[in-house]
Parts: C-alpha cells; structure tokens; sequence
C-alpha cells in the first residue's frame, strides 16, 4: 500500500471576493508540479459562491465534470438546452465530450453556495455530451457509504464515461470500515467533508484528504460524531 496526503493547508487557494476556492490539484493561476492529479482524477475544487454571484457562461470539453452542492444552491443553464437548480442532496454529472458551454450560479441572494466540483479524464475523448442530475438520500444509509457516481449507472448512481466510482458516507464516531479497491490497478482519494477520520493508518481531519493506492482494501474509522467523507475510486494510469 502507497499513501499520498493531501492536508487542508496545503491545498491552493484563491479570493475574487465574489468566489473564495480552495484546489487541491493545479488549478487556474494555481501551479504546483507536484499536485497535477491523483490517476485520472484531475480537479478537486471547494468553491464558496457569494450571494447571486457566479461563473458566466465559459466552455469545457473531454472531461467527466462531477459538481456536489454542499449547502445553499446553484443554478445551471448550458449549450444542451437543461437549466436546473441542483440543491444540496443532489448531485450533477456533466460529460463535457465535444464540448460544451454553461454557467453556474448562486441561486440564492442572501447565502453563500459552498460545493465541490471535480473533474476526471474520460475514457474516451470525443463523446456526446451529457448532462444528468439526481437527489440522494444520504440519511437513509447510516455509517456506510452511498454510490452517487459509477461507470454503469450500479446501485441508482449517476454514469459517467469512466471507470470511477464515487461514494459519499456519514458516520458516527468509532464506526468503522473496510473499503475495497472497485478495480485492480484503481486508486482511491478520500476527502473529509466534516468531522475527523482515521483512513489507512492517517488520522485527517476536516477537508484533509489522502490518495491511497497498490492495495486492494483499506480501513476507515470515524474519530468525531457526524463525520463525512467522500471516496473516488479512480484509475491511476497516469504519470502519478
């Protein structure tokens, strides 16, 4: 088993005033050569959107955009014809392909729209765009892990067109887990959105994140009441 640590502090961040955002991998004016990405995973953003503020329309293309809403809401309108508020307890996939445009905005006024948006390389380039959505119910599974994002649509997740599998969990304190590695050769990010973890022998806490791959399983235990993580289960063929 190898282990790459990813500490909150040490993630890039930059404040436009409208937008506070914190990358965990090189981003935007945010360069560091050794934080590229973790396998195919390229971008881990945490964006915090001022009221009624957001991104104007701008283009993507060959990449599998996954965005997670934590708290307030976003408003999504793109080249394909959806417009969508994605609210927290849903969560969006957007195959960008041949490309696309869209734009992305607070919904709200008087609150603050905070949520993760990530991006991993397809397994094909030059697909067909798409664009899906979806509300999950994350209290309904205790101290387990929900399927929000897989490559065939398992368990009612949202498809993407790679071999990568997200998951989301909530846990009580001294809850433990076993993951096991979805694919050979997979590697596995996981990031604490809340609470205290202890992941493959690494105490992390809140926004820490640890790549960890070479393994076919690894354990998870909450440190903290109402502790949540996030794991993407994602090829490692690249120069990481």
């Amino acid at each position: 088993m190898k282990t790459v640590l990813y500490k909150e502090n040490t993630r890039g961040h930059a404040n436009h005033g409208w937008l506070e955002t914190k990358h965990t991998f090189s981003f935007a004016r945010y360069f560091n050569p050794n934080r590229m990405s973790f396998g195919l995973l390229r971008v881990v953003n945490d964006d915090k959107i001022a009221g009624g503020e957001g991104f104007g329309t701008h283009p993507h293309d060959n990449m599998e955009i996954v965005t997670i809403p934590l708290s307030g809401a976003l408003a999504h309108k793109d080249s394909m014809g959806h417009e969508q508020v994605i609210n927290p307890g849903e969560v969006q996939v957007m195959s960008a392909g041949t490309g696309i445009t869209h734009s992305e905005y607070n919904a709200k006024f008087d609150q603050a729209t905070e949520l993760f948006q990530i991006w991993v390389f397809p397994r094909t380039q030059g697909l067909k765009p798409r664009y899906d959505q979806k509300e999950f119910d994350f209290d309904k599974i205790k101290n387990d892990l929900t399927l929000i994002v897989s490559p065939d649509g398992a368990e009612e997740s949202l498809w993407v067109n790679q071999d990568v599998w997200f998951s989301l969990g909530n846990f009580d304190k001294n809850e433990e887990k076993t993951y096991q590695v979805k694919k050979q050769e997979n590697g596995v990010f996981a990031m604490v959105v809340e609470g205290e973890f202890e992941i493959a022998g690494t105490k992390l806490s809140r926004r820490d994140a640890i790549g960890v791959y070479q393994t076919n399983s690894f354990d998870i235990k909450a440190l903290s009441d109402n502790a949540r993580i996030l794991l993407i289960d994602v090829p490692m063929d690249s120069e990481d």
